[in-house]
């Protein structure tokens, strides 16, 4: 009996005694603590990063390089100097492309080659702008050319050829439903991978072809049968939609695959921190930071822009390069998920011993 007491009051004494240093930070790291610490700075760093990168791209647009059409025809001393003008008052920022006639100009312009057609008329001159291109564009050159006309004392008419809808005269709207396709592309595979976890990967994948199909329908509905904000080309206009959430949401699987919980980190950075401002949609590319403007047609939020920038000012003129930005991104994420689909957090491989055996 006396031995036994011995025992337990020296298994109190071991338990009961002061932990190491060692011991402390072995407990401290299985604690909720670290990663809370963790994303304690990093939310601090994304939200200034996040502001950072907007400020940068959109608080002080600045020209580097405007495609612009030179008609050669018949040119009066008026419209020599008007262009001389421009490229002055624009910092030599205007990219001259000359064309003999007005149709071929304006066969540029419907191809997005150029957002401006020069060309003489009379004794004055004519700008030929194409809202539809860029709105900020367009008004930096309708701004800047109404100055150098009365500086220089010619006659200056300016025409929108390719006008924005009248339900977004900003030409705003299909920026913010690119932008929402974007977000809610990946928040859906992040809530797929919280209450769907025991998705098998071809489930998983099969649900966000699901709610990419849906959630593209809606956004153009609302955005075009609630609101009228927007004639859209509906069915052409939700597939992009669509394909840009399903782009987004497997972006996300895959770095969830790859870094695990910190995979919002890469998919943030790339998505939103870069891709979204270097879009073209809020300040279109040629007012953008060059690095950016080059950039950003290659990120899935610009090359959604970009096609439905398309699809919905220039039917007929459609470019397969922004498909093949989505399909080269949906494709690399789609592979490297189901290759390396056993490191993935979810599935029903990963469930607990005992409630599988319940199960």
């Amino acid at each position: 009996m006396s031995h036994d007491a011995t025992d337990g009051h020296g298994e109190h004494g071991a338990h009961g005694r002061p932990p190491t240093r060692r011991e402390k930070w072995e407990t401290y790291k299985k604690s909720p603590y670290v990663p809370a610490v963790v994303l304690l700075f990093i939310l601090s760093a994304a939200a200034g990063l996040f502001a950072g990168s907007y400020t940068y791209a959109m608080a002080n647009p600045t020209p580097h390089r405007i495609p612009a059409a030179v008609v050669e025809g018949p040119r009066t001393p008026y419209a020599t100097r008007f262009v001389e003008g421009m490229e002055k008052a624009l910092d030599a920022s205007l990219e001259l492309h000359r064309y003999p006639d007005r149709k071929q100009a304006r066969a540029a312009m419907e191809e997005q080659k150029v957002f401006v057609v020069l060309r003489s008329h009379g004794d004055g001159v004519v700008m030929e702008l194409a809202a539809a291109s860029g709105a900020t564009v367009a008004q930096l050159l309708g701004d800047t050319g109404a100055k150098v006309a009365d500086r220089i004392g010619v006659p200056l008419t300016v025409t929108d050829v390719k006008p924005l809808q009248k339900g977004d005269p900003r030409g705003l709207a299909l920026f913010y439903i690119s932008l929402a396709a974007v977000i809610i592309g990946f928040v859906g595979a992040i809530q797929l991978s919280v209450h769907a976890r025991a998705l098998l990967p071809l489930e998983r994948i099969l649900f966000t072809v699901a709610y990419a199909l849906l959630g593209g329908f809606t956004i153009a509905a609302v955005v075009d049968w609630v609101l009228g904000a927007l004639d859209l080309p509906f069915v052409e206009s939700w597939m992009i939609l669509a394909f840009t959430m399903f782009t987004s949401g497997m972006v996300f699987t895959m770095f969830n695959t790859l870094i695990g919980r910190w995979a919002m980190l890469p998919t943030w950075g790339v998505m939103v921190l870069l891709g979204n401002p270097s879009s073209g949609g809020a300040v279109s590319w040629p007012l953008l930071p060059s690095v950016l403007g080059h950039i950003g047609r290659w990120l899935p939020p610009g090359a959604s822009v970009n096609a439905q920038h398309t699809a919905v000012y220039y039917q007929g003129h459609q470019y397969v390069f922004p498909y093949l930005v989505l399909g080269a991104w949906a494709l690399v994420s789609c592979t490297v998920f189901w290759v390396w689909r056993h490191r993935h957090p979810g599935g029903r491989d990963h469930m607990p011993e005992h409630a599988a055996t319940a199960t």
